[in-house]
């Protein structure tokens, strides 16, 4: 892992966020590389699931929604985790993450939390964890934490009214928190946590403006956003990240059959663009991980470094949400389909609430899946004979975030004129070039195997009499040499994503 990381920034993938000032905790910005193989991923995925169909469409909604959605949804009263404060280093925590202690084990932590200071005893209470930073059993009660970012809409500050409101009164905390409420219940709004619910809500305009059938998909993209308390592996786990879903709209009663298909097809996807599809796998939840709307759900898998991480959900919702909105708003969202019969009455036409399949991607953890997945050392000997080691990105090239390098030789004789020429015929092509005249052959083709460039092509002295150049293939060091338009045609036909 530690290997990645520094790839990432030493190559332009991955940059922490605001470093001159300190960085943000688990912020992160893509560089020129990591926005190029975030893009290319995201458009894999909108090619498999949209363009390559003609039952799913796709939306772009707005990150902030109307607060009555997650209300609804039922994110404002259960999208929480339960958090414990350290009463000596001040830490908040989830007391299921943190390591088990036996109760009524003594411990010994430092007061206040510091390197230096005095030493404190204390006995691990019934809960049976301390604190995962000091070592503390001086631990509050488990209070509940809601995980969405609020924000206010509007251009007056409601804390100014609140401040009014209190000012010189004797409150208790509950009806502070009534007056605060009030106040906020016209300005307060979320960011979207998950992209899933635009697609409920905007079940009924998609449907009739798109002229679709039951069974049929709506995808979107986007970022969502978790206040996380813990943040953890990189970009495995942060704030802000960004999701790839689908709400696949089906008759009541064929969600086990759908269910079945879509955790196939989204495993095979995964395998199309990996090394080791061993390393992907798809686990049943148990019954008492299921989500309150979820009646079955797998996740799709990989093998990190630190184990088994979910990359992808694919659940099954029931009607729950379709249902949910239906009732809070009186908009019946519906199918009718005139073609069947109505399961109770037997007469032609029935009107139902469609089942879900939600078949939801990480795309920032596919991403570092998927860079994990490529990563290659390989051992060889030099021209001299000494032990050397090679390191190459094996990113499938449709994918990788340069196509191919164009290389001359030298920086005269016409080399750099001619190696331009060919970038430019490849960037008409559509595809992602890199010009490159900078140090030694050799480490010029170090650097591209590093960031995954799957063709290195080398205009050299022979191509100014012939027009034919050196094409270094990425996965096997291996050159051949041929005509220009034949490298060109090689690069473009190599990118073209697996059937």
């Amino acid at each position: 892992m530690t290997k990645i990381v520094s790839l990432c920034k030493r190559r332009g993938f991955v940059f922490q966020s605001s470093e001159i000032y300190g960085g943000l905790k688990s912020a992160y910005d893509y560089g020129p590389l990591g926005v190029e193989l975030k893009r290319n991923i995201a458009a894999a995925w909108w090619r498999s699931m949209v363009y390559e169909r003609d039952d799913i469409v796709g939306i772009d909604a707005s990150i902030v929604m109307h607060p009555k959605v997650w209300e609804t949804s039922g994110h404002v009263s259960g999208f929480s985790d339960p958090l414990v404060d350290c009463l000596n280093c001040k830490e908040r925590f989830r007391g299921d993450k943190a390591p088990p202690v036996a109760p009524g084990t003594e411990v010994v932590f430092i007061k206040g939390g510091k390197d230096k200071g005095e030493k404190i005893k204390g006995v691990v209470n019934a809960r049976g964890y301390v604190c995962p930073v000091c070592g503390s059993s001086e631990l509050s009660e488990e209070r509940q934490f809601n995980g969405m970012f609020r924000t206010i809409l509007g251009p007056v500050d409601p804390m100014d009214e609140f401040f009014r409101e209190i000012k010189g009164k004797d409150l208790t905390e509950k009806e502070m928190k009534t007056i605060y409420e009030k106040i906020t219940q016209n300005s307060l709004v979320y960011l979207r946590p998950e992209t899933a619910q635009a697609m409920f809500v905007q079940f009924l305009n998609v449907q009739q403006t798109a002229s679709m059938k039951v069974p049929f998909g709506i995808a979107q993209q986007g970022k969502s956003f978790r206040n996380e308390i813990t943040v953890e592996h990189f970009i495995f786990r942060s704030c802000e990240f960004e999701q790839m879903e689908m709400e696949f709209f089906i008759e009541p009663g064929t969600q086990s059959e759908w269910l079945k298909y879509w955790t196939e097809t989204r495993m095979a996807w995964y395998g199309k663009y990996s090394n080791s599809p061993a390393n992907f796998r798809l686990r049943k939840h148990d019954k008492d991980e299921l989500a309150h709307y979820s009646d079955d759900c797998y996740d799709v898998e990989y093998l990190y470094p630190w184990g088994w991480g979910e990359l992808e959900g694919v659940a099954s919702r029931t009607d729950y949400d379709l249902k949910r909105h239906g009732a809070a708003t009186g908009v019946k969202l519906s199918y009718f389909d005139q073609n069947k019969a109505d399961p109770e009455t037997g007469k032609m036409g029935w009107r139902y609430v469609p089942y879900v399949i939600e078949p939801a991607a990480g795309l920032t953890r596919t991403l570092l899946a998927l860079l994990l997945d490529a990563y290659t050392e390989e051992k060889g000997v030099d021209a001299e004979g000494k032990e050397k080691s090679r390191v190459f990105l094996k990113l499938h090239p449709s994918i990788a975030p340069i196509k191919a390098a164009i290389l001359p030789l030298v920086k005269k004789d016409g080399q750099p004129e001619k190696a331009d020429a060919i970038a430019k015929a490849l960037r008409a092509a559509g595809i992602n070039v890199s010009y490159d005249e900078q140090q030694s052959i050799g480490k010029r083709y170090a650097k591209h195997d590093e960031v995954g460039t799957p063709f290195c092509i080398t205009v050299d002295p022979d191509t100014m009499k012939d027009d034919t150049v050196t094409v270094r293939y990425r996965d096997t060091a291996e050159q051949r040499r041929m005509p220009i338009a034949e490298a060109i045609e090689t690069v473009i036909q190599s990118v073209r994503h697996p059937v």
